[in-house]
């Protein structure tokens, strides 16, 4: 097989890799790209560590090719992102950041929920945040992290 030359949009910025057909985009973002957010947990896209958003979509880049990363925008928990910073630092003020291991691809999937339901509930935090396994807490300081970035996000707007 031959290498591509690709041309990636990651946070802003363009970069240019040479990547075999089968490379995934995980590996080309850490190995590559010295983007190294984006964890390699299972390798099978169940965990979540790997999820990066892809033209506003969350995705496992453990299980997407670099190949199909070309033309699209990435981002990244390296990102400067307004809602993905303040998310950073509820989940600081919340104590919802254990090992850490989770959390980029949790702040990711939590980036896009904000986006789409901007005052979420509870119960579609939970639904945001499925697929997404921490092995060092309950759950219920993520979801409060990410309630309070709603919070701060939309002060005016109440979700039960």
């Amino acid at each position: 097989m031959g290498r591509y030359a690709i041309d990636l949009h990651v946070n802003g910025e363009c970069h240019r890799a040479s990547v075999d057909a089968t490379r995934t985009l995980l590996d080309t973002l850490r190995e590559d790209l010295v983007l190294t957010g984006a964890k390699r947990g299972c390798g099978h896209g169940v965990c979540g560590s790997c999820t990066v958003l892809r033209d506003g979509q969350p995705i496992r880049s453990c299980l997407t090719l670099a190949l199909m990363a070309t033309g699209c925008e990435l981002t990244t928990i390296e990102s400067e992102d307004e809602t993905m910073v303040l998310l950073k630092q509820c989940f600081v003020e919340c104590g919802a950041v254990q090992c850490g291991f989770c959390i980029p691809g949790m702040i990711i999937a939590a980036t896009a929920l904000l986006r789409e339901i901007p005052s979420p509930n509870r119960s579609q935090i939970r639904d945001g945040l499925a697929g997404h396994l921490c092995r060092c807490t309950g759950y219920v300081k993520i979801i409060d992290a990410v309630a309070l970035a709603a919070q701060r996000l939309h002060p005016k707007q109440v979700s039960s």
